[in-house]
């Protein structure tokens, strides 16, 4: 499953519950008071804010504190908030659509019997308990065949996947020892290219292994035990050694990997490697069995995303003895399939990496599991009902003129930032001027029609959708990219910048209240989802995206006087952010979650620039004791609520591009008329004197 260059690392949402406590303006509203009876929608929780905090002080608490109080994580998610209030609706909806799909009994060969069949066969428990492990053993018995270097580098090659995504998402590895990107390439706009990413790691992130904290080193005992407990169910022998071997092993796996903000760096990553000289780049594996298996031999080219990775990875392919390697792949293949074998495979999977990991005390219904391995699997043949069903036309233009509106906003700041040169001003506004928004849903839906789903086989019906999506990804290579290619399902909660295709993507499911309200006034709608527009946009100038031209070209198209003043906009911003502590001991890294960070604050000013200019000159009307500047302030930091439990925190902290939404809710801070509109003072915690707030875009 992609992690995609968006709003949050994952929908981990929530129901608001309702307090009795009623809120208080920062400041004194104007006289004239719009008549109740023709009042729009405020679009504010009224009883979450908590009028006991001054904003100046902590704006997330003041818009958020009373809710807080009261809101209780689901002992099956590790956070609650807005995402997971819109999440949640949009998987009800798109339950209902799939089991209505089975009671119809849809015709063989269908999308819809497709659907149908892959649901029922994640529902089967009964069935899976009686397979055991047989579903995997083509598997196992593949591993256990492997009998020379060759052997093992052409399985390596079989085991790669379409599932890494550096510049669309924040994806910058895989399970599988590599990962396959495939896009454009990043000086050539005309041909798709793979481009082979690093991978082999069963903890989130390298500094699982290598972080000398306590914290750290209990995450790695209990890992090492679940290595060995999965392996002994499985009928291994000498569980306990194969699973010291195999932590040992990945542990110098994770020496190899490069970190979140080297992975970052496309300048980094642009290393186009001759396919033949990868014996003599990265020497240790059998490049020729291994791209045999990968079903990339005839590739001239392959992009080396982390050059230095790929060559350590490789050599330890060599050095590792072949047993410690079949014994790891035997692991990996038990643990990606745990969900899907008997219930205690799936017990001890969960133990894991959703109670010691996530800090998730329970696990989700089945159902729930089951609708989003569905949408995984099918996602294009289950979102083109989902939007027939679920997304009017109206909602779509009204979203559309937004966007246009947030564009031009955009564009208008450029014009007024005076330290930038007019050249780089131009293709700035070229750029802006010539990015795709896409809302809704794609214009072409995927063809699953090679697809075989059986509903007798979950586990093959999983890893033949994942395989499918690798063909469908390795059959663009060469061919002209498509710039209208959507890289998400209409019924996901979230949206995504694409900077190779200078575009963006906002699906249906996120196009409902509170981020957007087609009945809710323009202030909150502006503050919420113009807000997360906004912030998609500036993706395009982010610290990775003003790399890209408007073409989707890697190429420097700044002065460096522009480019100078950029960077030193952008340190401030990581001084800023690096001083947020969430956890005793472990900060934000501004380095780490620099774009995500621009995009907030450049958005979140673009989106109320529009905002403004949607009045037409009129004053805004007060509604609910609220100014327009307050309600679009309040609809943001309420947009990112969020309740996290510490053990998921600190995974985002580690190894997340994103600020935790409690820290991303005080980003008002950087912007002037949250000043006007919330009378924050200097001394008050949040406050930046003018000269210290920044301002990229």
């Amino acid at each position: 499953m992609r992690t995609y260059r968006w709003l949050l690392i994952a929908a981990a949402v929530s129901a608001a519950v309702a307090c009795d406590r009623a809120p208080t303006t920062a400041t004194t509203p104007p006289a004239a008071e719009t008549p109740a009876a023709t009042a729009p929608v405020s679009g504010i929780d009224l009883a979450g804010i908590d009028k006991s905090v001054k904003p100046g002080d902590d704006f997330d608490a003041y818009a958020s504190g009373a809710w807080r109080r009261s809101a209780e994580i689901p002992a099956d998610r590790s956070s609650t908030g807005t995402f997971l209030q819109v999440f949640e609706k949009a998987e009800q909806r798109t339950a209902e659509l799939i089991q209505s799909l089975d009671k119809a009994k849809p015709a063989a060969g269908t999308d819809a019997r497709r659907i149908a069949d892959y649901y029922a066969a994640y529902m089967d428990e009964a069935g899976i308990e009686q397979r055991g492990l047989a579903p995997l053993q083509p598997r196992l018995d593949a591993i256990d065949a492997i009998a020379s270097p060759a052997d093992l580098s052409r399985h390596l090659g079989s085991t790669v996947r379409a599932d890494t995504d550096p510049l669309n998402a924040t994806n910058f590895a895989t399970p599988n020892l590599f990962g396959v990107f495939v896009a454009q390439g990043l000086q050539d706009p005309e041909h798709n290219v793979a481009t082979l990413m690093q991978g082999g790691l069963g903890l989130p992130d390298r500094e699982y292994y290598l972080a000398t904290d306590k914290t750290m080193a209990g995450y790695r005992e209990k890992y090492q035990a679940y290595i060995a407990s999965l392996l002994k169910l499985a009928g291994s022998d000498d569980a306990e050694a194969k699973a010291k071997a195999i932590f040992d092993l990945e542990t110098r796996i994770a020496k190899a990997h490069a970190s979140v903000v080297d992975s970052q760096d496309v300048h980094k990553a642009n290393n186009p490697w001759d396919t033949a000289a990868f014996a003599s780049k990265a020497p240790g594996i059998d490049w020729t069995a291994f791209f045999e298996g990968a079903g990339l031999a005839d590739q001239k080219t392959v992009v080396a995303w982390q050059p230095e990775a790929i060559r350590k990875l490789s050599a330890l392919v060599a050095e590792v003895p072949l047993q410690t390697w079949k014994d790891y792949l035997r692991f990996h293949a038990l643990n990606d399939s745990a969900g899907l074998l008997p219930k205690a495979y799936a017990d001890l999977s969960f133990d894991f990496y959703g109670k010691t990991l996530q800090g998730t005390p329970e696990q989700r219904e089945r159902w729930k599991r089951a609708i989003g391995a569905t949408n995984n699997a099918l996602g294009d043949a289950v979102g083109k009902i989902y939007v027939d069903k679920y997304f009017p036309a109206s909602s779509k233009a009204q979203v559309e003129e937004m966007v246009g509106n947030i564009l031009a906003a955009f564009r208008e700041r450029v014009d007024t930032l005076e330290w930038m040169t007019p050249e780089t001003k131009q293709k700035a506004k070229a750029k802006a001027e010539t990015m795709r928004v896409s809302v809704g849903y794609p214009e072409n839906w995927r063809d699953y029609s090679s697809l075989e789903i059986r509903r007798d086989d979950p586990l093959g019906n999983r890893l033949r959708a994942e395989e499918a999506e690798y063909r469908h990804q390795i059959a663009k290579l060469g061919k002209t990219p498509d710039k209208g290619e959507w890289w998400m399902t209409p019924q996901t909660v979230n949206a995504v910048q694409l900077p190779l295709q200078n575009a963006m993507n906002f699906p249906a499911a996120i196009l409902e209240a509170p981020f957007f309200d087609p009945k809710a006034d323009a202030a909150a709608n502006y503050g919420a989802i113009g807000a997360v527009i906004g912030h998609e946009i500036s993706h395009g100038f982010d610290s990775t995206g003003a790399e890209f031209d408007a073409q989707g070209r890697l190429s420097n198209w700044w002065t460096p006087q522009d480019a100078a003043h950029f960077k030193a906009a952008a340190d401030r911003l990581i001084a800023q952010y690096d001083a947020y502590e969430p956890l005793p001991g472990f900060h934000v890294s501004g380095k780490q979650t620099l774009g995500e960070n621009i995009a907030d604050v450049s958005g979140l000013a673009a989106a109320h620039a529009a905002y403004v200019k949607s009045l037409g000159g009129k004053p805004a009307p007060v509604i609910d004791g609220l100014t327009g500047d307050q309600r679009f302030f309040l609809a943001y930091a309420q947009a990112w609520r969020q309740k996290t439990r510490d053990e998921a925190l600190r995974q985002q902290l580690i190894a997340g591009s994103h600020t935790p939404a409690r820290y991303r809710a005080q980003t008002v801070r950087n912007i002037d008329a949250w000043y006007d509109a919330f009378e924050a003072k200097p001394g008050e915690q949040l406050y930046l004197a003018p000269e210290d707030r920044v301002r990229i875009w």
